[in-house]
């Protein structure tokens, strides 16, 4: 992949399986990682997570530019903390690598009064990677975040489909949308850096 354009990984939904994939693309690429907003759980946060899930000596991890104490949507977090969320103070890291970006929860999550998680992604000028699971519901949610990102002009390389095979969901999303399907995580027993480093191989890329 010679195109290093940050690839930002966002999802449908939260506790779809940002992290996961963001660490299985992570390890496939040998590529840097950066959460740029953190709500809660600081001590086993998602950069920290990602961090023990990677076996290749290459990849550096960039300190968030807003770890916040409360496990909320962005703003809400921020306000708790007793802070604002300013997208200039979100500025991306320096590197020659592949980075990875690992989104808070979905595209329209609010960080501040003005802003969404979207136009963090197009303020860093990042192509997107979405992640799908098949629930009841999720034929829309997958839809509308594919159209979402198509007004806002912002590149989609595909979509990664995260969990229990749904033919009938999957082929719907991807005709309708015609963005490219980038493969179908199973469902993990165990997630550790051996099943992290084998998943690589169910993502094309």
């Amino acid at each position: 992949m010679p195109d290093k354009q940050p690839i930002f990984i966002s999802g449908i939904d939260t506790g779809i399986g940002k992290t996961l994939v963001s660490a299985i693309l992570t390890e496939k690429l040998n590529a840097d990682y950066w959460k740029p907003i953190q709500s809660g759980d600081l001590d086993k946060s998602d950069t920290l997570k990602v961090k023990s899930l990677i076996s290749n000596p290459v990849t550096q991890f960039f300190p968030e530019a807003y770890a916040l104490t409360q496990p909320f949507s962005p703003h809400k977090s921020a306000a708790l903390d007793k802070v604002t969320i300013d997208l200039e103070n979100i500025v991306l890291p320096k590197t020659d690598n592949q980075l990875i970006i690992e989104g808070a929860g979905g595209l329209m999550v609010p960080l501040n009064d003005n802003f969404l998680i979207i136009d963090l992604i197009k303020q860093l000028n990042a192509r997107v990677i979405l992640v799908s699971k098949h629930y009841l519901g999720s034929i829309n949610h997958t839809l509308l975040s594919l159209h979402a990102l198509k007004k806002y002009g912002i590149p989609v390389m595909g979509v990664i489909f995260n969990g229990d095979k749904d033919i009938y969901s999957k082929s719907y999303i991807l005709e309708y949308s015609e963005v490219a399907d980038l493969g179908q995580i199973p469902e993990f027993k165990t997630i550790n850096k051996k099943t992290v480093k084998e998943a690589g191989k169910f993502i094309t890329l």
